[in-house]
């Protein structure tokens, strides 16, 4: 299993609300074009490297996601940047698992307030091996999958993507300057929901019923100090 894509990633980008059933659910407006937040690199949690750790008061919900890795710089890309470009500077892919403080999160927006630290905790990321680029030849049939303690709770397929990748490239270059390394996750499909601890994750990334990498995770209640009670 090749993790190096991990250690020399630059940045962590994360696309939100790409996808319609998903903006649906949480009861979001549509963005007109694609919108992004940052996880740190502390929030990475490796395969085997123990379980996902959940704060104290602390609504954790799960989002499975298919990540990839810049293969070069970009910077100020045209908007007739095309879909091969966007594949030809693709190192390689990943499946991740999104984690979100859903509650702390629900009370940042509606306060107006900065929302970094739900997506920021540490084991918030975990993430696989990495996938060869010519595992999957198309970005957009993948499937994603994902269940708590056994029971399916995602499952669908890359092809709803809102925004492609080409398109999600073109807008973040016009912001700052993408790096070779860097990790861009796409979004995720509907059926997002809470992992209490005890309760053990898994996903799975699969291509014409060929699963190429999986996550099986445990969450447990974090020592942090930290602890969310609503004000």
């Amino acid at each position: 299993m090749s993790l190096k894509y991990i250690e020399n990633s630059r940045k962590i980008l994360c696309i939100g609300r790409n996808y319609a059933a998903h903006i649906k659910e949480l009861g979001n407006a549509r963005p007109k074009r694609p919108m992004f937040f940052m996880k740190p690199p502390t929030s990475i949690l490796k395969p085997g490297e123990g379980p996902l750790l959940i704060p104290k008061g602390v609504s954790a919900h799960y989002e499975v996601e298919l990540a990839f890795i810049l293969n070069k710089d970009l910077k100020h890309l045209p908007t007739t940047f095309s879909k091969q470009d966007a594949i030809d500077s693709i190192e390689g892919y990943a499946l991740a698992i999104d984690m979100t403080a859903r509650n702390v999160q629900n009370e940042a927006k509606a306060k107006g307030l900065p929302w970094t630290l739900v997506k920021g905790f540490d084991t918030f990321l975990p993430l696989s091996g990495l996938i060869p680029k010519s595992k999957i030849p198309d970005p957009y049939n993948v499937n994603l999958k994902l269940s708590v303690d056994g029971q399916v709770k995602q499952d669908d397929k890359t092809d709803l993507m809102i925004f492609p990748i080409e398109e999600i490239l073109v807008h973040m270059s016009s912001i700052m300057t993408l790096q070779k390394g860097d990790l861009i996750l796409t979004g995720t499909p509907k059926g997002v929901g809470p992992v209490q601890p005890g309760e053990t994750l898994d996903a799975s990334l699969s291509v014409d019923g060929e699963i190429l990498e999986s996550i099986s995770v445990k969450a447990e209640e974090s020592a942090s100090p930290y602890f969310f009670e609503e004000s």
